[in-house]
């Protein structure tokens, strides 16, 4: 395998891969030895789930090629399964619909993903707790306390910062949701933006955004992983606490703090409908032949190729689809200010170019399939041209190569 511009892989890959298995070894025996007791007993809950050994492992085999790690680390990713539900987490809402966390909840059979986030150790849940007024307090309080500097903070939802943040107030105390970010965030080991709304601040930000909302990073000015999307895939949650456990750091991230390894490629790349707008076969309006025939949905508004994420791997609904195997185009949701720079959402859109998208599908749709190649071709050399062109002048919304 030849080298990369990263410095890191100076060293021949099996070198630092062997490196990388023997830190994350150590690192879990570590955590082992200092993270709660479990609450859970991993195998047991699978198996009163139905889940055997052998579609245990079959779910370590692709987390751990979806976290872009050779077969070496199947090992890993199961043993840290194993201390998934040990890890304090306290989970904040803020601005929101609390959509993140009801697509967390609600699936149709129980899958190891599932499951995992079932046994998560929530030391605070506004939505799920038992627990309210001054006794939620309490317990907000106590996680505190208790797991200073060891815990995840998970948040959901945007940050108002109108009127000093009293746009937002909360608890039996009155405190505004910037002063709890604060306070919660100050003593985490990491904060964990789940959703667009967290991570950018979605709908709550778009124009004219009165409240003056906006995601937690900006608000707070911290660094924090996005899990991007409205709402995202609980996979590339458990994911990512899956990297944390192993590693002990947080996985690498793009240029708008979501993990590369869900957010590295764009929708438009592994699509299934991406062979008909490599032969200029598009869906012209709403239920014409095309539409019947699966071609592809670009037209009629899809921003799958403005659009970083991994949603055409992973899906929805126990993997089971996703918006455009179910006929409607990509709407961007796990892009900044989405809202604004996407609409309209049923259109192509004119005259743009968000992240690595293109202009070249009408022009496509009018040429043989051999220019279509050609321009196929030129479109992926202008994408990475315009990504290194924004990330060189610090534009917000560019994407690392």
């Amino acid at each position: 395998m030849g080298k990369t511009k990263d410095p890191l892989y100076a060293r021949t890959v099996s070198q630092q891969y062997q490196q990388w298995y023997s830190h994350c070894r150590e690192h879990l025996d570590q955590m082992d030895k200092t993270l709660p007791e479990p609450r859970v007993d991993l195998q047991e809950a699978l198996s009163t789930q139905g889940i055997s050994r052998r579609d245990f492992l079959k779910w370590t085999g692709l987390t751990t090629s979806l976290l872009m790690l050779p077969p070496l680390f199947k090992p890993l990713v199961a043993q840290a399964a194993e201390q998934f539900s040990r890890l304090p987490v306290v989970w904040l809402h803020f601005a929101e619909c609390t959509g993140c966390s009801e697509a967390f909840l609600r699936t149709s059979y129980p899958n190891v993903d599932s499951i995992l986030l079932d046994t998560i150790s929530l030391e605070y849940h506004e939505t799920l707790m038992a627990a309210a007024g001054d006794q939620a307090e309490q317990n907000l309080e106590k996680a505190l306390h208790d797991f200073a500097g060891k815990f995840v903070c998970v948040i959901e939802g945007a940050l108002p910062r109108g009127l000093d943040g009293k746009y937002l107030t909360l608890g039996p105390k009155g405190k505004t949701g910037l002063e709890v970010a604060k306070e919660v965030t100050s003593k985490a080991a990491a904060v964990v933006c789940i959703g667009s709304c967290s991570a950018f601040g979605n709908v709550q930000a778009a124009k004219p955004n009165p409240t003056d909302a906006v995601g937690i990073s900006k608000a707070l000015g911290i660094r924090t992983v996005n899990i991007a999307g409205c709402p995202p895939s609980p996979a590339n949650f458990v994911g990512t606490v899956l990297h944390y456990l192993m590693f002990g750091s947080l996985p690498a991230l793009d240029s708008l703090g979501r993990p590369v390894w869900a957010y590295g490629k764009r929708i438009h790349d592994f699509c299934e409908r991406r062979p008909h707008y490599d032969a200029a076969e598009f869906v012209e309006e709403w239920g014409d032949a095309g539409a019947a025939k699966g071609w592809c949905l670009y037209k009629v508004g899809c921003k799958g190729p403005y659009t970083f994420a991994n949603c055409s791997r992973v899906r929805f609904n126990d993997g089971v689809s996703w918006p455009v195997m179910a006929g409607h185009g990509c709407m961007g949701c796990t892009e900044p200010a989405f809202w604004d720079t996407m609409a309209p959402l049923e259109k192509p859109i004119d005259d743009k170019t968000i992240g690595g998208g293109e202009r070249t599908a009408d022009n496509i749709g009018l040429a043989l399939l051999g220019v279509t190649a050609a321009g196929i071709a030129a479109h992926a050399g202008l994408t990475a041209i315009r990504h290194r062109g924004k990330k060189d002048n610090g534009d917000e919304t560019s994407h690392p190569e």
